[in-house]
């Protein structure tokens, strides 16, 4: 595997800040860029050309504000180590460049999924009516269970 300086693709592929909404960015530095071969079949080029991506973005380290990092945090995502970094590997494209850009946009897209409020759980109660149709229909598949047994004489 072949790394390669975060701050050389940064200046290479002129990263500056990666916007998540109109009011939010992610600087730069937050990000570490490393490039590597790429996996699976694709003939001589292959083995000598690293043009898949792995991104590496630190949530506790980060300039996000505090209650994104804690969504962030809280999400059931593979792509989140229990230290709290997130890691893409992007190899999907031929060049590093368009690898590059997946990897970033796949972070925009996963940061844009806290960005809203999650809605609070209101817990209500069933009407008479339904606990009567539920109890209803219950007794109704007793029936039917009921038929199918053997008669015993």
């Amino acid at each position: 595997m072949i790394a390669v300086c975060c701050h050389a693709i940064c200046s290479l592929y002129n990263i500056d800040m990666v916007r998540i909404s109109h009011n939010l960015h992610i600087s730069d530095n937050e990000i570490e860029l490393s490039a590597i071969r790429a996996q699976g079949a694709g003939g001589q080029n292959v083995n000598k050309v690293s043009s898949a991506i792995h991104l590496r973005f630190d949530i506790a380290a980060s300039s996000l504000p505090e209650k994104y990092r804690r969504r962030l945090l809280a999400l059931q995502d593979h792509r989140i180590t229990k230290q709290g970094v997130i890691i893409i590997k992007a190899q999907q494209h031929r060049t590093r460049e368009r690898n590059r850009a997946d990897a970033v946009e796949r972070l925009r897209r996963l940061v844009q999924s806290v960005l809203k409020e999650p809605k609070k759980r209101i817990a209500t109660r069933p009407s008479k009516a339904a606990k009567r149709r539920r109890l209803d229909e219950k007794s109704q598949r007793g029936k039917t269970k009921q038929l199918r047994k053997k008669i015993l004489d």
